[in-house]
């Protein structure tokens, strides 16, 4: 008999089915054993009758451990007892593999055994339901920008010179001839793309070697960068905004289960509408300093300031137009304004802070000359890039988002660690 899937499990009600997967829970009492059951794609429980079984098929249960792969075989029952809503009554079982002695007990484990033992932590419930999660964001990424028209472009993850500051590069030896870097960023690359696509965007794991230990730092983590020519600061933010609102919708309808599992207050994620709120960074220093930072024009958001600014409101804030000396040199002026950048931050609500940055990119070639020049960049490694804008230049704009970091809000997490598969931090390399 050909075994199904969990997830598909109403449409075999009342029917003999086989499924494949592994005990995560067990228990007996007298003549029954009682087997909680998953295969990756749903739980069940399953009900063993000593009297309803061959003796083998008894034996074989009284060998079961937890993890245990195995072969079911039974009818599918409606069970409204049941936190799953189905049992099956096993009729017959087939061992796969005897898992040994489960290092993950129902005890309390500290986060580091927890993290030592990430390959083993990735079956748990809530571990499951949180990539679960992040499946669905970035399933809703890609259907987002397909449904406005975007290309997807593929950056090099090898780079000759940073994107974000060469403080955190992780440099490799690129056949002993020259440096090369992981890169930070696909930006840079993909906005030479523009100009045959005129949207686009790229999606993969980048690198930042940031002696951080902070609850929202790795040092790789996937980043989508989106670029868009003939937009402007304006019409940036909105699209933001239009992809945040997508994604959370889709969560909403994918993964509530998920998110009960995780014990998320979905009200917060509910609640959230558009238009978005929107400070400028004026505006952000002075509502701070009135809730008790210590923050000063001049000094960009901290950690705990964007916490303390996101817990002041029910949906995500644009903090926009940053003093242009504290953004990166590709930033377009405003043209109202030359000290300030036409450029913004996503802060997430409820103390989860930045999950976007962008700007609209300078399209001028003699300001973006300057501004290389400036900042005394090689111009072998960016002469390219300022060559973008001799050839047909045009305004543009683009941002980036951190996927953990969307991750971690939607999911309430405390910390990113748990929102990709292994994480790589300050002092975690393994497994």
């Amino acid at each position: 008999m050909e075994y199904i899937l969990l997830k598909d499990v109403e449409q075999y009600l009342n029917q003999e089915v086989t499924l494949k997967g592994w005990i995560f829970n067990y228990r007996s009492s007298g003549g029954i054993y009682f087997l909680q059951f998953r295969d990756g794609t749903g739980l069940v429980q399953g009900v063993v009758v000593k009297n309803s079984v061959s003796p083998k098929v008894w034996e074989d249960c009284q060998k079961i451990t937890l993890e245990t792969s195995l072969t079911l075989t039974g009818k599918i029952k409606s069970e409204k007892r049941s936190p799953y809503g189905y049992e099956i009554e096993i009729k017959d079982l087939k061992l796969i593999q005897i898992a040994e002695e489960y290092p993950i007990g129902k005890k309390e484990h500290g986060p580091e055994f927890l993290m030592d033992q990430r390959h083993l932590w990735l079956r748990s419930s809530k571990q499951w339901a949180i990539q679960k999660v992040r499946n669905t964001i970035i399933n809703a990424t890609y259907e987002y920008f397909n449904q406005q028209g975007f290309t997807k472009i593929d950056a090099p993850i090898l780079t000759p010179t940073a994107c974000e500051g060469t403080t955190t590069l992780f440099e490799v030896d690129y056949f002993g001839k020259e440096k090369a870097y992981l890169s930070q960023s696909g930006q840079l690359y993909i906005e030479a793309a523009i100009f045959s696509h005129n949207r686009v965007f790229d999606f993969g794991p980048t690198f930042r070697a940031e002696k951080s230990k902070t609850r929202r730092h790795l040092t790789e983590f996937w980043m989508m960068d989106a670029e868009m020519a003939f937009a402007e600061h304006e019409e940036n933010m909105k699209v933001q905004e239009d992809l945040i609102y997508h994604i959370l919708q889709r969560v909403l309808e994918k993964n509530i289960e998920d998110l009960q599992i995780l014990e998320r207050d979905i009200s917060f994620l509910e609640k959230i509408d558009k238009p978005f709120n929107r400070l400028t960074y004026k505006e952000a220093i002075k509502k701070l300093g009135e809730l008790g930072s210590k923050i000063k024009l001049g000094e960009d958001l901290g950690a705990a300031d964007e916490t303390l600014l996101t817990k002041q409101y029910d949906r995500p804030i644009f903090v926009e137009k940053y003093p242009a000396q504290m953004k990166a040199f590709y930033m377009k002026h405003d043209p109202e304004d030359q000290d300030l950048a036409l450029c913004d931050d996503l802060l997430a609500p409820e103390g989860y802070g930045e999950i976007i940055g962008g700007s609209q990119r300078e399209d001028d070639y003699e300001i973006l000359l300057k501004r290389m020049q400036d900042h005394k960049l090689p111009m072998k490694d960016f002469g390219w890039y300022l060559d973008l804008r001799k050839y047909g230049s045009v305004p543009h704009s683009g941002f980036g988002y951190g996927l953990e970091r969307i991750v971690a809000w939607t999911c309430g997490l405390k910390h990113v660690r748990e929102t990709i598969p292994f994480p790589r931090m300050l002092t975690r390399l393994r497994p």
